[in-house]
């Protein structure tokens, strides 16, 4: 089975303290929103110490086109893709050239060329290097692309292939929005980017094996988490029915998954899951009847980055790869969800 042999990660440049995007949040917000004093809580509460960001803190106190927020996007996102790959191959003494297929995730700018092709010039990547462009699947992501990166992997067992996910969250920030919904990204999302090295039976390295996927899009959900673009920018959508779709919903998804997989119900050892927020965190606790310790990474990663939609799931692993290098015959569920309104899963084997 094809397996995940190393993580990479890179955040931008600015660091952004809670209590600092609070002060700014604070200011932007003032004028336009009823009961703020009450609602500013929600930097309290969202389990964010710090996150990075494409931009400095003074730039968000200022109004930005679309076309500047973009521009802003493409260049920081070649920049830490290009560094997350290269943290992913050094750890294995592979170099750019190396990599086979290349696939970009992202939903929160837009370029074409797409950034692969950008990234295949940057890096000085072979010619003949296949590229698959993804945008549009927000936090489900990291999973999905890791699942179209297996899917290619087993036709083709002797090739690497690299996934990197890179969101710049905080550029999305829409200063005329004065959403709740708004507030609450606001408090929640940071910039960062993970690539992730699949490797294909003929190929050599250790990791989990990727032993099987399975995804769900619920029908009539199409509001429940996106974008809604105006000639500002993207307006957020959050629906705060994410937290009742986990708890009341996943424990299902994760039995017939095990089911699929012929493996017992107790089989899962670890899990990996994307944070959303700490409602979706408490949401999956209790859906899955976890303990503090089986979501400790996520609190972590949470804690120290923010919600980076996509690539947040892969910092998660990449910390459970540095912990489980050595264990055997040990399974890891891991999964997250995003706009459609849609799951994704992998199923990873140690050992």
């Amino acid at each position: 089975m094809p397996r995940i042999i190393s993580i990479g990660t890179a955040v931008p440049a600015h660091r952004i303290e809670q209590e600092e995007a609070r002060t700014v949040a604070r200011h932007l917000f003032s004028d336009a929103i009823g009961r703020l004093e009450a609602l500013i809580k929600v930097f309290d509460h969202a389990g964010v110490q710090c996150r990075y960001s494409a931009a400095p803190l003074a730039w968000f106190k200022e109004s930005h086109s679309l076309a500047e927020k973009n521009n802003l996007y493409i260049e920081s996102a070649r920049t830490l893709c290009g560094e997350a790959i290269m943290d992913c191959l050094s750890s294995q003494d592979l170099s750019p050239r190396d990599i086979d297929h290349l696939i970009i995730v992202s939903t929160t700018g837009i370029s074409t060329p797409s950034l692969d092709a950008m990234l295949i010039n940057q890096l000085d990547m072979r010619d003949d290097v296949i590229r698959t462009p993804i945008w549009g699947l927000g936090c489900a992501g990291g999973i999905g692309g890791l699942a179209r990166a297996v899917e290619f992997a087993k036709a083709r067992p002797d090739s690497r292939i690299v996934v990197v996910a890179v969101e710049l969250c905080t550029l999305t920030l829409m200063r005329n929005d004065f959403s709740k919904q708004n507030l609450i990204a606001t408090a929640l999302f940071g910039d960062g980017a993970a690539a992730v090295l699949v490797a294909g039976d003929d190929q050599e390295g250790t990791g989990p094996s990727v032993i099987g996927h399975t995804a769900t899009t619920w029908p009539d959900t199409l509001d429940v988490m996106g974008w809604d673009f105006g000639d500002g920018g993207f307006r957020v959508v959050l629906s705060k029915d994410i937290p009742l779709i986990v708890r009341d919903h996943i424990g299902t998804l994760v039995t017939s998954f095990l089911d699929q997989l012929d493996l017992p119900q107790d089989s899962i050892a670890h899990y990996i899951t994307h944070p959303g927020g700490p409602k979706v965190i408490e949401a999956y606790k209790q859906a899955l009847t976890l303990t503090d310790d089986q979501v400790q990474h996520t609190w972590d990663v949470l804690r120290a980055y923010g919600n980076m939609s996509s690539p947040t799931v892969l910092f998660i692993m990449k910390r459970f790869l540095e912990q489980l290098k050595d264990q055997k015959d040990e399974y890891g569920l891991a999964t997250a969800m995003g706009p459609g309104f849609t799951s994704e899963m992998l199923m990873l084997k140690w050992g």
